[in-house]
Protein backbone atom coordinates (compact mmCIF):
# COMPACT_ATOMS: atom_id res chain seq x y z
CA UNK A 1 0.00 0.00 0.00
CA UNK A 2 1.52 3.35 -0.94
CA UNK A 3 1.33 6.71 0.77
CA UNK A 4 -1.55 7.94 -1.40
CA UNK A 5 -3.59 4.87 -0.47
CA UNK A 6 -2.75 5.47 3.19
CA UNK A 7 -3.78 9.12 2.89
CA UNK A 8 -7.02 8.19 1.13
CA UNK A 9 -7.81 5.55 3.75
CA UNK A 10 -7.11 8.07 6.50
CA UNK A 11 -9.33 10.66 4.85
CA UNK A 12 -12.11 8.13 4.37
CA UNK A 13 -11.87 7.06 8.00
CA UNK A 14 -11.97 10.69 9.17
CA UNK A 15 -15.01 11.43 7.00
CA UNK A 16 -16.80 8.35 8.36
CA UNK A 17 -15.98 9.39 11.92
CA UNK A 18 -17.25 12.93 11.35
CA UNK A 19 -20.44 11.62 9.72
CA UNK A 20 -20.95 9.26 12.66
CA UNK A 21 -20.54 12.09 15.15
CA UNK A 22 -22.91 14.29 13.18
CA UNK A 23 -25.54 11.52 13.10
CA UNK A 24 -25.16 10.95 16.83
CA UNK A 25 -25.47 14.68 17.45
CA UNK A 26 -28.53 14.91 15.20
CA UNK A 27 -30.24 12.07 17.05
CA UNK A 28 -29.53 13.80 20.37
CA UNK A 29 -30.95 17.16 19.21
CA UNK A 30 -34.33 18.14 20.49
CA UNK A 31 -34.85 21.05 18.12
CA UNK A 32 -34.35 21.20 14.35
CA UNK A 33 -31.18 22.75 12.99
CA UNK A 34 -31.49 26.30 11.65
CA UNK A 35 -30.50 27.29 8.16
CA UNK A 36 -27.67 29.36 9.59
CA UNK A 37 -26.33 26.39 11.58
CA UNK A 38 -26.55 24.19 8.49
CA UNK A 39 -24.64 26.76 6.43
CA UNK A 40 -21.96 26.96 9.14
CA UNK A 41 -21.58 23.17 9.14
CA UNK A 42 -21.41 23.02 5.35
CA UNK A 43 -18.73 25.72 5.30
CA UNK A 44 -16.74 23.88 7.96
CA UNK A 45 -17.01 20.62 6.02
CA UNK A 46 -15.76 22.37 2.89
CA UNK A 47 -12.78 23.83 4.74
CA UNK A 48 -12.00 20.41 6.21
CA UNK A 49 -12.04 18.83 2.74
CA UNK A 50 -9.68 21.52 1.46
CA UNK A 51 -7.30 20.96 4.38
CA UNK A 52 -7.29 17.19 3.86
CA UNK A 53 -6.66 17.55 0.14
CA UNK A 54 -3.85 20.08 0.73
CA UNK A 55 -2.19 17.73 3.22
CA UNK A 56 -2.39 14.83 0.77
CA UNK A 57 -0.97 17.05 -1.97
CA UNK A 58 1.91 18.15 0.24
CA UNK A 59 2.78 14.53 0.97
CA UNK A 60 2.72 13.74 -2.74
CA UNK A 61 4.98 16.70 -3.54
CA UNK A 62 7.46 15.66 -0.84
CA UNK A 63 7.55 12.10 -2.17
CA UNK A 64 8.07 13.28 -5.75
CA UNK A 65 10.92 15.53 -4.63
CA UNK A 66 12.57 12.73 -2.66
CA UNK A 67 12.24 10.36 -5.63
CA UNK A 68 13.87 12.93 -7.93
CA UNK A 69 16.78 13.39 -5.50
CA UNK A 70 17.22 9.62 -5.27
CA UNK A 71 17.16 9.28 -9.07
CA UNK A 72 19.86 11.94 -9.36
CA UNK A 73 21.96 10.30 -6.67
CA UNK A 74 21.71 6.91 -8.40
CA UNK A 75 22.59 8.47 -11.76
CA UNK A 76 25.67 10.12 -10.21
CA UNK A 77 26.73 6.78 -8.69
CA UNK A 78 26.24 5.06 -12.07
CA UNK A 79 28.52 7.65 -13.67
CA UNK A 80 31.20 6.97 -11.05
CA UNK A 81 30.88 10.30 -9.28
CA UNK A 82 31.81 10.64 -5.60
CA UNK A 83 28.50 11.38 -3.84
CA UNK A 84 29.81 11.19 -0.28
CA UNK A 85 30.09 14.99 0.14
CA UNK A 86 26.54 15.48 -1.15
CA UNK A 87 25.23 12.86 1.27
CA UNK A 88 27.10 14.44 4.19
CA UNK A 89 25.74 17.88 3.30
CA UNK A 90 22.16 16.57 3.12
CA UNK A 91 22.55 14.77 6.43
CA UNK A 92 23.38 18.09 8.12
CA UNK A 93 20.35 19.94 6.71
CA UNK A 94 17.53 19.98 9.31
CA UNK A 95 14.36 18.27 8.19
CA UNK A 96 11.28 20.46 7.66
CA UNK A 97 7.96 19.59 9.25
Amino acid sequence: MNSNDDNQAGQDELRKRIASLMRANQQARRKPITGEELKTLENAAGRLDKMLNAAAGADTDALKSAAARLDQLLEDIRQGKDVSEDLKRRAKVPKRR
